[in-house]
């Protein structure tokens, strides 16, 4: 079954078309590297919560929205080896370079797929 990387951030509304840019040249170079599809959704109708909620999580501030953002892998080997390769490509641009969103504010995390209808 295909591995799934999953991320939600907060993007400040101003950085919208910045990162929609990043989104396209990264995933292009993920796709390169063995993974199947780079999915970016920006939040619509993304609640804020009284106990937990997306905007909660990433401490979304009135000027940002939601991002909850996915990549598919054919397996956590592939996304393994992939996610290396992209750590070591020039392309992916230099750390030190300023983000069009809080890294630090960022969830993220690697599952195994178990139901795909």
């Amino acid at each position: 079954m295909d591995y799934i990387d999953g991320f939600v951030i907060a993007v400040p509304n101003a950085n919208k078309q910045q990162y929609i840019a990043l989104a396209r040249k990264v995933a292009a170079i993920f796709k390169e590297y063995g993974a199947l599809q780079l999915v970016e959704c920006w939040g619509d109708d993304v609640p804020e919560g009284k106990l937990t909620s997306f905007p909660m999580a990433v401490k979304c501030q009135e000027d940002e929205t939601v991002v909850f953002s996915w990549i598919s892998w054919p397996s956590k080997a592939v996304r393994d080896a992939g996610m290396e390769k992209a750590r070591q490509d020039p392309r992916m641009g230099n750390p030190d370079e300023p983000m069009p969103f809080d890294g630090k504010r960022m969830i993220f995390g690697g599952f195994q797929m178990i139901v795909n209808e």
